[in-house]
Protein backbone atom coordinates (compact mmCIF):
# COMPACT_ATOMS: atom_id res chain seq x y z
CA UNK A 1 0.00 0.00 0.00
CA UNK A 2 1.49 3.30 -0.64
CA UNK A 3 1.96 6.11 2.10
CA UNK A 4 0.60 9.39 1.20
CA UNK A 5 1.32 12.68 2.94
CA UNK A 6 -0.51 15.57 2.48
CA UNK A 7 0.12 19.54 3.60
CA UNK A 8 -3.17 21.10 3.09
CA UNK A 9 -4.04 24.83 2.72
CA UNK A 10 -7.07 26.41 1.36
CA UNK A 11 -5.39 27.26 -1.77
CA UNK A 12 -2.27 25.08 -2.15
CA UNK A 13 -1.42 21.78 -1.25
CA UNK A 14 1.73 19.54 -0.99
CA UNK A 15 1.58 15.67 -1.32
CA UNK A 16 4.28 13.22 -0.90
CA UNK A 17 4.04 9.71 -1.76
CA UNK A 18 5.78 6.67 -0.74
CA UNK A 19 5.82 3.33 -1.88
CA UNK A 20 5.23 -0.14 0.18
CA UNK A 21 8.99 -0.32 0.82
CA UNK A 22 8.79 3.66 1.84
CA UNK A 23 10.47 5.07 -0.77
CA UNK A 24 9.62 8.21 -2.17
CA UNK A 25 7.87 8.04 -6.13
CA UNK A 26 6.26 10.96 -6.42
CA UNK A 27 6.21 14.47 -5.09
CA UNK A 28 2.97 16.88 -6.10
CA UNK A 29 1.79 20.12 -5.78
CA UNK A 30 -1.90 20.90 -6.47
CA UNK A 31 -2.79 24.87 -7.11
CA UNK A 32 -6.18 25.21 -6.47
CA UNK A 33 -9.51 24.59 -4.10
CA UNK A 34 -10.08 21.33 -2.05
CA UNK A 35 -12.06 19.98 -5.23
CA UNK A 36 -8.88 20.64 -7.44
CA UNK A 37 -7.02 18.94 -4.29
CA UNK A 38 -9.81 15.94 -4.37
CA UNK A 39 -9.88 15.18 -8.11
CA UNK A 40 -5.74 15.09 -7.83
CA UNK A 41 -6.16 12.30 -5.01
CA UNK A 42 -8.91 10.35 -6.94
CA UNK A 43 -5.88 10.02 -9.69
CA UNK A 44 -3.03 8.29 -7.14
CA UNK A 45 -1.98 5.04 -7.20
CA UNK A 46 -4.18 2.49 -5.53
CA UNK A 47 -4.03 1.30 -3.19
CA UNK A 48 -3.06 4.58 -0.56
CA UNK A 49 -3.75 5.67 2.64
CA UNK A 50 -3.19 9.10 3.55
CA UNK A 51 -2.56 11.45 6.47
CA UNK A 52 -2.87 15.63 6.63
CA UNK A 53 -3.18 17.51 10.02
CA UNK A 54 -6.04 18.95 11.69
CA UNK A 55 -7.31 22.29 11.14
CA UNK A 56 -10.54 24.41 10.30
CA UNK A 57 -12.60 22.21 8.19
CA UNK A 58 -10.45 19.00 8.98
CA UNK A 59 -14.04 16.44 8.77
CA UNK A 60 -15.23 17.66 5.33
CA UNK A 61 -11.72 16.80 4.25
CA UNK A 62 -11.69 13.64 5.70
CA UNK A 63 -14.99 12.35 4.24
CA UNK A 64 -14.11 13.37 0.99
CA UNK A 65 -10.57 11.59 0.62
CA UNK A 66 -12.24 8.40 2.33
CA UNK A 67 -14.18 8.46 -0.72
CA UNK A 68 -10.75 7.41 -2.53
CA UNK A 69 -8.60 6.14 0.07
CA UNK A 70 -8.25 2.94 1.58
CA UNK A 71 -7.32 4.68 5.01
CA UNK A 72 -7.15 8.09 6.00
CA UNK A 73 -5.03 8.99 9.23
CA UNK A 74 -5.88 12.76 10.31
CA UNK A 75 -2.68 13.78 12.68
CA UNK A 76 -3.12 16.04 16.11
CA UNK A 77 -1.16 18.93 15.07
CA UNK A 78 0.34 19.55 18.81
CA UNK A 79 1.79 16.08 19.13
CA UNK A 80 3.32 16.58 15.67
CA UNK A 81 5.66 19.22 17.00
CA UNK A 82 6.39 17.45 19.63
CA UNK A 83 7.58 15.01 16.95
CA UNK A 84 9.03 17.23 14.31
CA UNK A 85 10.95 20.29 16.28
CA UNK A 86 12.65 21.75 12.87
CA UNK A 87 13.86 24.96 11.75
CA UNK A 88 13.64 23.66 8.43
CA UNK A 89 9.68 24.00 7.61
CA UNK A 90 7.95 23.87 4.37
CA UNK A 91 4.53 22.81 2.79
CA UNK A 92 6.64 19.53 1.01
CA UNK A 93 8.65 19.37 4.70
CA UNK A 94 5.65 18.70 6.41
CA UNK A 95 4.21 16.45 3.31
CA UNK A 96 7.30 14.13 3.62
CA UNK A 97 7.06 14.14 7.38
CA UNK A 98 3.83 13.15 7.50
CA UNK A 99 4.49 10.18 5.01
CA UNK A 100 6.84 9.34 7.03
CA UNK A 101 5.07 8.64 9.91
CA UNK A 102 2.10 7.36 8.32
CA UNK A 103 4.33 4.39 7.09
CA UNK A 104 6.01 3.49 10.20
CA UNK A 105 2.24 3.65 11.68
CA UNK A 106 3.44 6.55 14.71
CA UNK A 107 0.95 9.07 13.26
CA UNK A 108 -0.62 10.72 16.53
CA UNK A 109 -4.28 10.72 15.27
CA UNK A 110 -7.58 12.40 16.39
CA UNK A 111 -10.75 11.46 16.23
CA UNK A 112 -12.86 12.54 13.51
CA UNK A 113 -16.88 12.76 14.37
CA UNK A 114 -19.56 12.03 11.87
CA UNK A 115 -21.47 15.45 10.42
CA UNK A 116 -24.08 15.62 12.99
CA UNK A 117 -21.92 15.24 15.78
CA UNK A 118 -19.40 17.95 13.98
CA UNK A 119 -22.96 20.19 13.51
CA UNK A 120 -24.17 18.93 17.27
CA UNK A 121 -20.66 20.65 18.60
CA UNK A 122 -20.54 23.19 16.16
CA UNK A 123 -24.08 24.70 17.76
CA UNK A 124 -22.84 24.08 21.08
CA UNK A 125 -20.08 26.48 20.28
CA UNK A 126 -21.95 28.79 18.68
CA UNK A 127 -24.14 29.37 21.77
CA UNK A 128 -21.04 30.38 23.54
CA UNK A 129 -19.91 32.85 21.10
CA UNK A 130 -24.05 34.23 21.92
CA UNK A 131 -23.14 34.34 25.61
CA UNK A 132 -19.76 36.01 25.02
CA UNK A 133 -21.31 38.56 22.86
CA UNK A 134 -24.36 38.84 25.59
CA UNK A 135 -21.83 39.44 28.54
CA UNK A 136 -19.67 42.01 26.67
CA UNK A 137 -23.36 43.76 26.39
CA UNK A 138 -23.75 43.54 29.77
CA UNK A 139 -21.08 44.78 30.74
CA UNK A 140 -20.91 47.88 28.52
CA UNK A 141 -23.55 48.99 30.17
CA UNK A 142 -22.99 48.09 33.62
CA UNK A 143 -20.02 50.38 33.00
CA UNK A 144 -22.35 52.98 31.53
CA UNK A 145 -24.32 53.66 34.49
CA UNK A 146 -21.11 53.44 36.90
CA UNK A 147 -19.76 56.47 34.47
CA UNK A 148 -22.86 58.52 35.09
CA UNK A 149 -22.48 57.81 39.35
CA UNK A 150 -26.07 55.83 38.45
CA UNK A 151 -24.94 51.75 39.66
CA UNK A 152 -25.66 52.96 43.27
CA UNK A 153 -29.42 53.36 42.38
CA UNK A 154 -30.10 50.42 39.89
CA UNK A 155 -32.40 47.88 41.02
CA UNK A 156 -30.96 44.12 41.95
CA UNK A 157 -32.83 42.74 38.91
CA UNK A 158 -31.50 44.75 36.59
CA UNK A 159 -32.02 42.59 33.49
CA UNK A 160 -35.42 41.95 33.91
CA UNK A 161 -37.78 43.41 31.86
CA UNK A 162 -38.80 46.32 35.43
CA UNK A 163 -34.93 46.85 35.67
CA UNK A 164 -34.47 46.85 31.32
CA UNK A 165 -36.99 49.55 31.48
CA UNK A 166 -35.67 51.46 34.35
CA UNK A 167 -32.56 51.62 32.27
CA UNK A 168 -34.24 53.37 29.25
CA UNK A 169 -35.66 55.84 31.33
CA UNK A 170 -32.25 57.46 32.92
CA UNK A 171 -31.52 60.93 31.69
CA UNK A 172 -28.04 60.44 29.84
CA UNK A 173 -26.39 63.08 27.52
CA UNK A 174 -27.09 62.61 23.46
CA UNK A 175 -24.59 60.37 22.66
CA UNK A 176 -24.64 58.23 25.52
CA UNK A 177 -28.42 57.98 24.87
CA UNK A 178 -27.51 56.71 21.10
CA UNK A 179 -25.24 54.04 22.79
CA UNK A 180 -26.97 53.04 25.27
CA UNK A 181 -29.99 52.44 22.93
CA UNK A 182 -27.60 50.40 20.60
CA UNK A 183 -26.60 48.31 23.70
CA UNK A 184 -30.10 47.06 24.61
CA UNK A 185 -30.99 46.29 21.02
CA UNK A 186 -27.95 44.29 20.61
CA UNK A 187 -28.94 42.66 24.21
CA UNK A 188 -32.21 41.95 22.80
CA UNK A 189 -30.96 40.44 19.94
CA UNK A 190 -28.75 38.14 21.36
CA UNK A 191 -31.28 36.80 23.51
CA UNK A 192 -33.77 36.33 20.56
CA UNK A 193 -30.29 33.99 18.84
CA UNK A 194 -29.98 32.44 22.04
CA UNK A 195 -33.68 31.09 22.88
CA UNK A 196 -32.98 30.02 18.58
CA UNK A 197 -30.24 27.85 19.32
CA UNK A 198 -31.11 26.75 23.27
CA UNK A 199 -34.49 25.80 21.09
CA UNK A 200 -32.49 23.75 18.79
CA UNK A 201 -29.99 22.25 21.02
CA UNK A 202 -32.78 20.67 22.88
CA UNK A 203 -34.50 18.83 19.78
CA UNK A 204 -30.35 17.30 19.58
CA UNK A 205 -30.78 16.41 23.06
CA UNK A 206 -33.62 14.76 23.03
CA UNK A 207 -32.20 12.23 20.55
CA UNK A 208 -29.52 11.51 22.91
CA UNK A 209 -30.29 9.45 25.98
CA UNK A 210 -26.98 9.99 27.26
CA UNK A 211 -27.85 13.21 28.12
CA UNK A 212 -31.03 12.59 30.26
CA UNK A 213 -28.84 10.31 31.77
CA UNK A 214 -26.02 12.57 32.91
CA UNK A 215 -28.72 14.81 34.26
CA UNK A 216 -29.40 12.39 36.81
CA UNK A 217 -26.07 14.26 38.53
CA UNK A 218 -26.77 16.62 41.32
CA UNK A 219 -25.47 20.23 39.65
CA UNK A 220 -25.18 18.56 35.96
CA UNK A 221 -27.97 20.50 33.79
CA UNK A 222 -28.71 20.23 29.96
CA UNK A 223 -25.95 22.32 29.10
CA UNK A 224 -23.22 20.35 30.61
CA UNK A 225 -24.40 16.73 30.05
CA UNK A 226 -24.81 17.98 25.61
CA UNK A 227 -21.39 19.32 25.60
CA UNK A 228 -19.90 16.33 27.59
CA UNK A 229 -21.58 14.22 25.26
CA UNK A 230 -21.17 15.72 21.83
CA UNK A 231 -17.17 15.83 22.63
CA UNK A 232 -17.31 12.36 23.95
CA UNK A 233 -18.84 10.94 21.07
CA UNK A 234 -18.53 7.83 21.84
CA UNK A 235 -16.84 6.67 25.51
CA UNK A 236 -15.32 3.29 23.99
CA UNK A 237 -12.71 5.14 22.17
CA UNK A 238 -10.99 5.69 25.81
CA UNK A 239 -9.48 2.61 26.83
CA UNK A 240 -10.09 4.05 30.37
CA UNK A 241 -12.31 6.84 32.18
CA UNK A 242 -9.32 8.27 33.23
CA UNK A 243 -7.88 8.99 29.97
CA UNK A 244 -11.30 11.05 29.67
CA UNK A 245 -10.13 13.73 31.97
CA UNK A 246 -6.59 14.01 30.22
CA UNK A 247 -8.41 14.39 27.06
CA UNK A 248 -10.41 17.74 28.69
CA UNK A 249 -7.55 19.03 30.10
CA UNK A 250 -8.68 18.48 33.57
CA UNK A 251 -5.23 16.63 34.68
CA UNK A 252 -2.17 18.42 36.46
CA UNK A 253 1.08 18.82 34.40
CA UNK A 254 3.72 16.33 35.11
CA UNK A 255 7.59 17.02 35.73
CA UNK A 256 9.25 13.67 37.81
CA UNK A 257 12.31 12.50 37.25
CA UNK A 258 14.21 10.14 39.56
CA UNK A 259 12.06 10.56 43.02
CA UNK A 260 11.44 13.98 42.38
CA UNK A 261 7.80 14.50 41.72
CA UNK A 262 6.32 17.85 40.42
CA UNK A 263 2.39 18.57 39.35
CA UNK A 264 1.71 21.87 37.74
CA UNK A 265 -1.13 23.64 37.00
CA UNK A 266 -3.88 21.61 34.73
CA UNK A 267 -2.99 20.68 31.01
CA UNK A 268 -6.06 22.31 29.55
CA UNK A 269 -6.05 20.46 26.74
CA UNK A 270 -9.08 19.27 24.37
CA UNK A 271 -12.54 21.97 24.49
CA UNK A 272 -11.99 24.72 26.51
CA UNK A 273 -16.01 24.79 26.73
CA UNK A 274 -16.50 21.55 28.09
CA UNK A 275 -13.80 22.13 30.86
CA UNK A 276 -15.70 25.87 31.89
CA UNK A 277 -19.13 23.69 31.83
CA UNK A 278 -17.61 21.10 34.18
CA UNK A 279 -16.17 23.44 36.48
CA UNK A 280 -19.56 25.47 36.42
CA UNK A 281 -21.59 22.55 36.92
CA UNK A 282 -18.52 21.45 40.19
CA UNK A 283 -20.21 24.62 41.62
CA UNK A 284 -23.61 23.40 41.85
CA UNK A 285 -22.58 19.51 42.36
CA UNK A 286 -20.81 20.95 45.76
CA UNK A 287 -23.90 22.75 46.92
CA UNK A 288 -26.16 19.27 46.27
CA UNK A 289 -24.64 16.20 46.40
CA UNK A 290 -22.97 15.26 50.17
CA UNK A 291 -20.42 13.11 48.66
CA UNK A 292 -18.70 16.03 46.48
CA UNK A 293 -19.13 18.46 49.09
CA UNK A 294 -17.13 16.24 51.50
CA UNK A 295 -14.76 15.55 48.57
CA UNK A 296 -14.13 19.42 47.91
CA UNK A 297 -13.93 19.88 51.77
CA UNK A 298 -11.30 17.38 52.24
CA UNK A 299 -9.18 18.47 49.29
CA UNK A 300 -9.30 22.50 49.98
CA UNK A 301 -8.83 21.56 53.96
CA UNK A 302 -10.46 24.89 54.95
CA UNK A 303 -7.81 27.23 53.56
CA UNK A 304 -9.33 29.36 51.02
CA UNK A 305 -6.55 29.41 48.48
CA UNK A 306 -6.81 25.42 47.66
CA UNK A 307 -10.86 26.18 46.94
CA UNK A 308 -9.96 26.55 43.61
CA UNK A 309 -8.37 23.41 43.42
CA UNK A 310 -10.91 21.79 45.34
CA UNK A 311 -13.26 22.71 42.11
CA UNK A 312 -11.35 21.65 39.49
CA UNK A 313 -10.75 18.06 41.20
CA UNK A 314 -14.09 17.86 41.90
CA UNK A 315 -14.48 18.94 38.13
CA UNK A 316 -12.38 15.87 37.52
CA UNK A 317 -14.19 13.62 39.79
CA UNK A 318 -17.51 14.75 37.81
CA UNK A 319 -15.60 13.82 34.52
CA UNK A 320 -14.78 10.54 35.25
CA UNK A 321 -17.80 9.90 36.73
CA UNK A 322 -19.78 10.89 33.33
CA UNK A 323 -18.00 8.48 31.53
CA UNK A 324 -18.17 5.60 33.69
CA UNK A 325 -22.02 6.43 33.58
CA UNK A 326 -21.72 6.78 29.72
CA UNK A 327 -19.66 3.43 29.50
CA UNK A 328 -22.28 1.27 31.74
CA UNK A 329 -25.68 3.01 31.71
CA UNK A 330 -26.33 3.66 35.08
CA UNK A 331 -27.78 6.39 36.88
CA UNK A 332 -25.78 8.84 39.33
CA UNK A 333 -25.73 7.43 42.71
CA UNK A 334 -24.10 8.78 45.69
CA UNK A 335 -21.83 5.83 45.94
CA UNK A 336 -20.13 6.68 42.59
Amino acid sequence: MYSVGLDVHQRRSSLEILDPNGKRVNRLEVRGPWPKLIEQVGRLPRPFSICFEASCGYGHLYEQLARHAEHVAVAHPAQLRLIFRSKRKSDRVDAAKLAKLLYLGEVPQVHVPDKDVRQWRASIEWRQALLGRRVRAKNQLRAMLRTHGLAASAPKSLWSKKGLAWLAEQPLEEFEQLRREMLLDELAEVNRKLALVERHLAKVAARHPGVALLRTIPGVGIRTAEAFVAYVDDVRRFARVGQVGAYFGLVPCQDSSADVRRLGHITKDGPATVRKLLCEAAWQAVRRSPSLRARFERIAGGKPDRRKVALVAVAHHLCRAMAAMLRSGACWSERT
